[in-house]
């Protein structure tokens, strides 16, 4: 089983999942003061560099619009996380909300997500690439933990990398 396809595999997970009210104020709080090019950059690398920290296989991907400017894939990781992030970054392009709260929103409406799921995703780890005052201009996602951890670890480094430019 693909631990991102339902987040279930009862691995590394120490707290309880977000609810939607902590899922929406990550939306309005994780916002970049920038997001060109060295923005990515920096961001990605971050990311990178956590999880290299922590042993985890993932795969790290951001685009600006359809353009994919960053992507790396770590250890223990395969196409198949390819496939997850195009799919999850899909969710966030058509609803400008991180894959995770989309989700969020119909199971605890008992919905099914009735997209295609050969093309969308609604499962963790693909959150907008906000810039105040301008919007969502991308995407940031990661994929290879179950879908809570995939979310969690874009949030975290998210929010260090706001710390460390002072935003």
């Amino acid at each position: 089983m693909n631990p991102d396809a339902d987040g279930r595999d009862g691995t590394r997970h120490s707290d309880a999942r977000p609810d939607i009210a902590e899922l929406e104020r990550q939306h309005r709080e994780l916002q970049l003061p920038s997001a060109d090019l060295a923005d990515t950059w920096r961001l990605g690398s971050l990311i990178v560099a956590v999880a290299l920290e922590r042993g985890l296989a993932v795969t790290v991907d951001i685009r600006r619009g359809e353009q994919q400017v960053f992507h790396v894939a770590l250890p223990g990781t395969s196409a198949d996380n390819d496939d997850w992030i195009s799919r999850k970054a899909a969710v966030v392009r058509r609803f400008g909300e991180a894959s995770y709260l989309v989700g969020e929103r119909h199971r605890v409406k008992g919905r099914a997500f009735d997209l295609d799921p050969a093309r969308y995703a609604a499962h963790g780890g693909s959150f907008p690439l906000l810039v105040r005052g301008t919007g969502m201009v991308g995407t940031v996602t990661v994929s290879g933990l179950p879908q809570v951890e995939d979310h969690r670890l874009v949030t975290e480094c998210l929010g260090r990398y706001l710390a460390q430019t002072g935003h």
